[in-house]
């Protein structure tokens, strides 16, 4: 038996000895680092730092496209399918999404914690801390709640890390140069555009179970990857739209700006887990239906609310 499955056959005798005391705080912090954090770049967009807001954009998008794409290149299989000893927690065997290897919960957990910690360490110490010991967490808790092994969480920091000191370091450089990041943004549309017909003509594992249905569909595993694809290419769109059209700036001390964001920011979340599902994704399928209405949440993000902002905080005033 291989030493990650050992690893995490010993977390979840601890789990079971414990009563499963933990599993929720542990699930808890998973689910706050993929369905709550993935909004935070729009926050900060709108009414705190706009470059630091487009950094946040940035690392998070690329961030997941690269996961999807290292994702549905290896193809490795869950640990429970691994193994048959593994019992992950919770629902987890009918709820995961994607294959195993890097872990998607680490990635965006670094992407938002650790862009954070970079941009505040300076700043505020008590946050960086804060985001360093809950990065932390997350990544243990996929380990814990036994749906992903140690390589999973390690490959989804690690590859992260690099990619937010990639992009810090391109930031910086390319600052107020606008025919390069135009260049780059162009780039970035050609990328997405391959990396969405790679995942599509790419060969899969096609091992079928005693019923004659397969072990693991692939199809099911690309829906996290459209996903990633439509944000970015909304957010590629939309950043162009918003800096040789809108030129939005953040109405400093405008009385209604905090209840401009967080009506931004509420009604980004409910089209992300109510009405895209009720309606683009109904219609267009998982993959379509999820890249367009992603795409369309970032147009919003980056394009639309920033013009609502700017009108409304005008008017105020």
């Amino acid at each position: 038996m291989s030493f990650d499955i050992q690893y995490l056959l010993w977390l979840q005798q601890l789990r079971v000895a414990t009563g499963g005391i933990f599993d929720e705080l542990f699930n808890a912090l998973s689910k706050f680092a993929v369905d709550i954090l993935p909004f935070l770049p729009f926050v900060v967009f709108w009414g705190v730092d706009k470059r630091w807001g487009y950094i946040f954009l940035t690392n998070q998008w690329v961030g997941e496209v690269m996961n999807g794409f290292i994702k549905l290149t290896v193809c490795a299989y869950r640990p429970w399918i691994r193994s048959d000893l593994i019992e992950p927690a919770g629902d987890s065997k009918v709820a995961a999404t994607g294959y195993s290897f890097p872990s998607g919960h680490t990635t965006v957990a670094t992407i938002m914690y650790g862009t954070t910690f970079v941009w505040q360490k300076d700043k505020r110490r008590w946050l960086a801390v804060t985001c360093a010991v809950l990065l932390l967490l997350t990544g243990f808790s996929r380990n814990f709640l036994g749906v992903h092994t140690p390589q999973d969480v390690a490959v989804g920091f690690l590859a992260s890390s690099i990619m937010i000191a990639i992009v810090l370091t391109v930031s910086r450089k390319v600052e107020g140069n606008e025919k390069v990041v135009d260049i780059l943004t162009l780039v970035g549309i050609l990328a997405t555009i391959l990396v969405l017909i790679y995942i599509q003509v790419k060969p899969y594992p096609m091992e079928f179970i005693a019923d004659g249905a397969l072990l693991v569909d692939p199809q099911k595993m690309m829906n996290d990857t459209f996903k990633g694809c439509g944000a970015f290419m909304g957010f590629l769109i939309g950043s162009y739209v918003e800096r040789h059209y809108i030129h939005y700036e953040i109405p400093v001390g405008a009385k209604n700006l905090p209840m401009m964001v967080c009506a931004g920011a509420a009604l980004a979340l409910a089209w992300k887990e109510l009405f895209a599902p009720a309606t683009i994704v109904l219609i267009f399928g998982g993959h379509w239906g999820n890249f367009i209405a992603r795409c369309m949440m970032t147009l919003f993000a980056v394009w639309f609310w920033p013009i609502m902002i700017q009108k409304e905080c005008k008017e105020v005033a």
